[in-house]
């Protein structure tokens, strides 16, 4: 059956062409294809202003980001067997990359599965679905999960803020077989309790598994500050790799109860200490009581959702950043993240130079990380690359003032 058209304005296919997998509103023709004739998730193929097939996408006539590229071929569907076949390929990646079954299995536009996340805890997947395209869909991605890991549960966390703007409703649920009391993961040596059905996005952030690892190595033998630390990912791994003493802070009594859980199942429970409060906050308290830490570790939730927070992010940045470098002790290390697409490395970069000015601080750039490969980035889409993280050294700016 041949799918509808959705024809494009003179030239806008060029930035398609070139590999990009979103079509805007702004990019349509819609004197040729009026928007309000398709439906949300509608397929469609998409065609230049000269009728020459670009490739199929789903379409959402209510959203910015009005269309999503699948396939390059117009003979492709979106159906059971193209999901299969894409997350197929993601899994073969992933048994690739890591020893134990827990990774993001799938990891949307990276994957060519635009608007599907899959987190994969052993046995059991928790599937997250944010565009209209994908929802049509729900069935035969719960079919294909279930077909290629033969999980014990699969549970959906529809609840991101990405739907609303899509058009869709939020619900939590097991769609299929029986969630276990307890649900595990595992990550460079850790073992973690999580909650698939209340915790944060899916549960998990995997994406920091390689910074974390690589966090290992600053910790040894020295005093530890871990903000925004959710379930202990951070926290409980440097207390594994052998930091002598670990404070936790985030604005959750939940997540706090559940991190200290994690602490005594990895035996680490002597060493990690939490205090809930709002963490610029908790930082200037603990400024106020004179405490100073050898490594500070900084992983807050995305300040800049949108182009017009960049300002009022930047700064949000800039602040926090300087009240951790006040805790510091001399040549200590600053592991600052950022989850802000908007926010390049080289912001992130100039923000904690200006951070570190009013006190006199020098930096050194140890290293630069960015999120793991269960997170594969399209080439080119710069969309896909969004987390970056610092490792910083911050010295007194006295015997390396330059």
């Amino acid at each position: 059956m041949t799918l509808p058209s959705l024809f494009l304005k003179k030239n806008e296919q060029r930035r398609l062409r070139a590999g990009h997998m979103w079509i805007y509103s702004n990019e349509v023709d819609t004197h040729k294809s009026p928007l309000t004739d398709f439906e949300a998730g509608q397929q469609v193929t998409v065609r230049n202003s000269l009728g020459d097939a670009v490739g199929n996408a789903y379409v959402n006539p209510r959203a910015l980001i009005c269309g999503r590229l699948f396939s390059r071929d117009p003979s492709i569907r979106l159906d059971a067997a193209l999901l299969g076949e894409r997350l197929g390929a993601a899994l073969a990646l992933r048994e690739r990359l890591f020893d134990g079954p827990y990774y993001r299995l799938a990891f949307s536009d990276g994957d060519g599965l635009p608007g599907l996340i899959v987190d994969r805890y052993d046995t059991v997947a928790v599937v997250q679905i944010t565009t209209a395209g994908m929802e049509r869909c729900k069935a035969e991605i719960v079919d294909a999960v279930t077909q290629l890991i033969d999980p014990v549960a699969v549970v959906m966390r529809n609840d991101t803020e990405a739907r609303g703007l899509e058009g869709l409703e939020d619900s939590v649920e097991v769609v299929a077989g029986t969630l276990p009391e307890r649900v595990l993961t595992e990550e460079n040596g850790a073992r973690f309790e999580i909650d698939p059905l209340a915790g944060q996005k899916t549960g998990w952030f995997y994406d920091h598994r390689v910074n974390r690892s690589r966090m290992q190595h600053y910790v040894r033998g020295r005093t530890v500050l871990d903000v925004f630390s959710y379930i202990g990912a951070w926290g409980v791994e440097a207390a594994l790799a052998g930091a002598r003493q670990v404070l936790c802070v985030d604005s959750s009594e939940t997540a706090l109860l559940r991190l200290q859980h994690n602490a005594e199942r990895n035996h680490v429970a002597q060493k990690i200490q939490t205090r809930c409060g709002d963490a610029f906050a908790v930082l200037k308290a603990l400024h106020a009581e004179s405490r100073r830490f050898d490594v500070i570790v900084l992983d807050p939730p995305a300040f800049i959702k949108r182009k017009k927070d960049i300002a009022s992010g930047t700064e949000a940045y800039q602040r926090l950043n300087h009240q951790a470098m006040r805790l510091l002790s001399d040549d200590g290390t600053l592991i600052s993240s950022s989850c802000s697409f908007h926010m390049a490395e080289s912001a992130l970069q100039n923000t904690l130079l200006k951070a570190a000015r009013p006190d006199g601080r020098t930096l050194q750039l140890i290293e630069r990380g960015h999120q793991a490969p269960d997170h594969p980035m399209h080439p080119a889409m710069a969309e896909n690359n969004y987390l970056k993280t610092l490792f910083m050294r911050v010295l007194s700016g006295r015997p390396f003032h330059w």
